[in-house]
């Protein structure tokens, strides 16, 4: 569509474009920059037990039998054997973890066996994947607008969001599912302006692979086929059937896979249970509100418990929520149809079928930052769509203009000094179940000879292992958190039967029963965080 904006050539002369081509640069600097030194955390264990072709089920067995192990070789359940094939892969998500989709456990399968299986490598995957938002970002912005300036501050804003970073540093498959999003949106676009049937296939198989990366795709899915239905004015018009057939393709492609989520129903349910637990309005509230500003600004302060850090961050909030309002009312107010439509379906269907089933039903499927990734692009879409025309339209009034690109600056520079401050952390926000780690590790690491008894998930247990020396042993007795394991058949841990073998005995995430067990034989003391690590005195 033609540009309805005029820009004043000589601002977007003057250094412009270096100042967004330098955001890129920045952005890509810390979606690489210490991959290895943010805690490896529980679902990341996950994924590299997923890679490597393992079941929980399998270790978990594995230990009830012999629950006592040393760290090198808990660590080989997270490293690829030969034994273990791709099949292995797609059997142990399918088996345990179906609401994940084995696309980007394949690809990065492929990449462990190329390059290694340390944390950086295994990240880098992720953070290589994420380059891949620029260019799909870039052409959305250009189909929709028909605008290269658009795409570039659109790409400014999300390369430096402290949100997408801290992704794109994650071995999990989020910022793949950005790129399917960001390229079946293009896709579509495009297939409408073509309408040619090549266009549409090639449409549906973005939404197939989108499916296959994760299934929330369905919903974006959905939002592009009530755009294209509005636009075609409501008529089953050729451009509505192919789109239509093109969604059916899609899942026709995904069948095999919808199948393996209706056969692991009830392990979907034991390991998305976090979900349903229903939290008080104001805690949705205050977590919505609070995801949305981590998209801009993140200085490790959010859940906090601090006043001194909640006053600090209130305003911000509100603030950025007014930026934002604003930004949706803007583009609603002042672009054609044909635009905002897009924006409004890319965040209104995933938004309202995650937060309308919170607020009737009860659960906290909207807290999940990760769930809501469309909602985000389209916002910041809308915001680039406001700075780029408030900045750089002729007609503007000087002054609106000064006040706009300082309100971009500011925007941008929060971003950067966000991701500067996380690029130096151990922890972040996606890792908080696991915050404690490097402090609990370094605890342990003091000791010459210690153990490690616990019947803590495995997931937490491994992430910890990440940090420990290499002379550490364990005693374990894990229960299940993706399959199922009888009690019955879980061995119950004993104390040492000879603790002078060890120069000290610890216990990790101990739950009270176990607690209440070493209490009955040993003196034991609390030394971090109320009962995440105990140590036994003699």
């Amino acid at each position: 569509m033609p540009n309805k904006f005029t820009h004043s050539w000589k601002f977007i002369e003057r250094g412009l474009p270096l100042f967004l081509i330098t955001l890129l640069v920045l952005g890509v600097f810390f979606r690489f920059a210490n991959l290895g030194k943010k805690i490896y955390w529980f679902d990341e264990v996950y994924t590299s037990l997923r890679v490597a072709g393992y079941t929980e089920y399998e270790l978990v067995q594995t230990l009830s039998t012999n629950p006592e192990i040393g760290g090198k070789e808990l660590q080989n359940y997270q490293r690829i054997n030969p034994e273990k094939t791709l099949f292995n892969t797609i059997h142990s998500l399918a088996l345990e973890d179906a609401q994940h989709p084995p696309l980007y456990y394949i690809l990065a399968r492929f990449w462990v066996q190329v390059w290694g299986d340390s944390v950086a490598i295994i990240r880098s995957f992720t953070a290589l994947t994420s380059l891949l938002v620029f260019p799909c970002l870039y052409w959305l912005c250009l189909e929709l607008f028909n605008s290269s300036l658009m795409g570039w501050v659109a790409i400014a804003l999300v390369s430096v969001s402290p949100f997408h970073v801290a992704l794109a540093q994650e071995a999990r498959e989020y910022t793949l599912w950005t790129v399917t999003i960001l390229l079946s949106g293009a896709l579509v676009l495009r297939a409408m302006r073509l309408k040619t049937r090549m266009s549409w296939v090639i449409y549906g198989a973005s939404i197939g692979v989108g499916l296959y990366t994760f299934p929330l795709t369905g919903l974006v899915a959905i939002g592009y086929g009530i755009y294209v239905f509005v636009i075609e004015k409501f008529r089953l018009s050729k451009t509505v059937i192919a789109c239509l057939l093109a969604s059916v393709s899609a899942i026709l492609i995904f069948i095999p896979w919808i199948w393996v989520i209706f056969n692991s129903l009830h392990r979907i349910n034991r390991t998305t249970a976090w979900a349903t637990k229903s939290p008080s309005p104001f805690s949705l509230v205050k977590s919505w509100v609070g995801d949305l500003s981590r998209v801009f600004i993140d200085f490790g302060l959010h859940g906090n418990s601090n006043q001194a850090s909640s006053y600090f961050l209130i305003p911000i909030s509100l603030i950025l929520l007014i930026l934002v309002g604003y930004s949706l009312y803007f583009i609603c107010r002042n672009s054609p149809k044909n635009v905002w439509l897009f924006i409004v379906s890319l965040i209104g269907v995933t938004g309202l079928a995650l937060v309308l089933p919170d607020l009737i039903l009860g659960g906290r499927r909207s807290t999940a930052g990760r769930y809501l990734i469309p909602c985000y692009l389209g916002i910041e879409i809308a915001i680039a769509y406001l700075f780029t025309t408030q900045i750089t339209t002729i007609s503007s009034n000087k002054q609106s203009q000064k006040l706009w690109k300082l309100v971009m600056v500011v925007l941008l520079s929060s971003g950067i000094l966000s991701c500067a401050v996380s690029s130096q952390s151990e922890s972040g926000w996606t890792k908080a179940i696991n915050y404690y780690n490097p402090a609990v590790a370094r605890l342990i690491n003091q000791a010459n000879h210690p153990l490690v008894i616990s019947d803590a998930y495995i997931g937490d247990v491994l992430s910890l292992n990440y940090l420990l020396n290499p002379n550490v042993q364990f005693q374990l007795n894990p229960p299940c958190y993706s399959c199922y394991l009888d009690s019955s058949s879980r061995v119950q841990l004993e104390g040492p039967q000879n603790t002078k073998s060890f120069s000290d005995v610890f216990l990790f995430k101990p739950s009270q029963v176990l607690q209440d067990k070493f209490e009955q034989e040993y003196r034991i003391e609390s030394i971090y965080e109320g009962d995440i690590l105990w140590q036994i005195k003699n």
